[in-house]
């Protein structure tokens, strides 16, 4: 079934968020998270989406 993207929800990104969270793809959920946060009008909660799915070019540590 096809799903036209403008009807999804800032939910249903946060929901496919956390999916790709938990199978270690952290851009693509990070990616999710923008968008879930551009779809919540409070503030405070899009800064909290924000939060919890950082850019992980930004957050990673490189070892030798």
């Amino acid at each position: 079934m096809l799903v036209d993207p403008a009807d999804l929800t800032a939910a249903d990104h946060l929901d496919a968020a956390r999916e790709m969270a938990a199978t270690n793809r952290p851009f693509l959920a990070h990616l999710l998270a923008e968008e879930a946060a551009r779809r919540t009008a409070d503030p405070a909660t899009a800064a909290g989406i924000r939060a919890a799915f950082p850019d992980p070019n930004l957050t990673r540590t490189e070892t030798y």
